[in-house]
């Protein structure tokens, strides 16, 4: 459209006679008037993709258009070449071909002063020219500032789109792997007691039925333990009732389905257990049948809740598998220390059978989650059977690095 237009005004101005009225020669034949005109205006279709192939054609005849007086109009369009060349390349190139789109009007100016009056000196010419071709070379440089700022913008908020995105993702990523530690770590230990539990109720139901009732008195008060803390796990996973339940559905109780005010006795939120919690886990492991003694040195009073489940949950971990693997026989040692700074350490040995399978086998996540946990405060978590018989687990968390 740009280059149809200025040929449309190119053959206006030659066919209408507009051109005599600025000319210094008004005989200049027809042939190059149109050669011109057709020389000015048509490689304006290529002013984009080669602005400065299209200026060294048309140069010349700029020159020739000085030179032989026609002054025709339609040379103006060097100003929309420049401004071309100004947008699409770099300022090395916008100066060179600044310098030589001067040549035709150094011409110009030199021929005005010998054809006009004497009085009159090139510079007069020139100058406004030369000042006018700046002008439009200094707005293409500006408008292509602009159009890359707005690029960097458009680039830089694509950009953080997708950091955005990749955060969402590894915070989500991130959160499973804690629940599904939290789940494996709740699930596994209170299973593995009511498992006990049971197996020791069943044979102590015939001849002593105290004793198999105090076994599932402990298998109730276990069952409650790990629905208190599986619920804020569970409120964490639950999606949003009013995004799935039907129109006019009656919405179920929080977290488990209950209905409000039927929650089984001492099914409230528990909080996450610390370290004050430990002698209630080893009473429990206790009832299941597995022997456990402890040595305490210090208090974990100073120690911050994060670093008390951590040693936490690895203690559970330990007595868990050894209630799995240890064997009927299997006795367990605890000995915990604390030190200065939130310094911690651990130790959890058994007397059992020490086999591979006290780990985490084969695709389970015991060994993992404990050194995961160790991993999130620098500590070390060291595993493996013992020399005769048995199993060890030594944990040590260091001192907290001062913030």
């Amino acid at each position: 459209m740009v280059t149809g237009f200025f040929v449309t005004a190119a053959f206006i101005d030659v066919l209408g006679g507009g051109w005599r009225y600025i000319t210094q020669n008004p005989q200049a034949p027809a042939w190059l008037l149109v050669t011109l005109s057709l020389g000015f205006t048509v490689p304006l279709l290529w002013r984009r993709t080669h602005p400065v192939a299209i200026l060294l054609p048309m140069l010349p005849l700029a020159v020739v258009n000085a030179w032989t007086g026609t002054d025709l109009q339609s040379s103006l369009t060097l100003l929309v070449v420049t401004f071309n060349i100004a947008l699409h390349t770099g300022l090395r190139t916008l100066l060179a071909s600044y310098a030589i789109t001067l040549i035709p009007i150094v011409v110009d100016g030199f021929r005005n002063a010998t054809e006009q009056a004497a009085d009159q000196s090139p510079d007069q010419t020139i100058v406004p020219q030369a000042t006018r071709l700046a002008m439009v070379a200094i707005v293409g440089i500006s408008y292509r500032t602009r159009q890359e700022y707005l690029a960097s913008l458009v680039e830089r908020a694509a950009q953080l789109e997708v950091e955005r995105d990749q955060q969402a993702r590894l915070a989500t990523a991130a959160e499973r792997t804690r629940i599904a530690r939290e789940m494996h770590d709740i699930i596994g230990h209170n299973l593995s007691v009511i498992t006990s539990l049971a197996d020791g109720g069943s044979y102590a139901a015939a001849k002593n039925p105290e004793r198999a009732a105090q076994a599932l008195t402990a298998i109730g008060t276990t069952s409650r333990q790990a629905l208190g803390e599986l619920r804020p796990l569970l409120d964490v996973l639950r999606t949003d009732p009013s995004a799935t339940e039907p129109p006019g559905a009656k919405p179920l109780g929080p977290a488990l389905g209950t209905a409000p005010g039927l929650e089984p006795p001492g099914m409230e939120m528990a909080p996450q257990p610390s370290l004050t919690d430990l002698d209630h886990l080893i009473e429990g492991v206790r009832s299941a049948g597995l022997p456990v003694h402890t040595t305490i040195h210090g208090y974990a009073t100073a120690l911050p809740p994060g670093r008390q489940l951590t040693v936490y949950r690895v203690i559970q971990e330990a007595l868990t598998n050894t209630l799995k693997h240890g064997g009927p026989d299997a006795t367990s040692t605890v000995s915990v220390s604390y030190g200065d700074g939130g310094a911690v350490t651990a130790t959890v040995t058994d007397t059992g059978r020490g086999s591979t399978a006290h780990g985490n086998g084969s695709g389970g996540r015991g060994l993992t989650g404990m050194r995961e946990r160790t991993a999130l405060y620098g500590g070390t978590l060291e595993s493996g059977p013992l020399p005769d018989h048995g199993w060890r687990v030594h944990l040590h968390l260091p001192e907290e690095t001062p913030q």
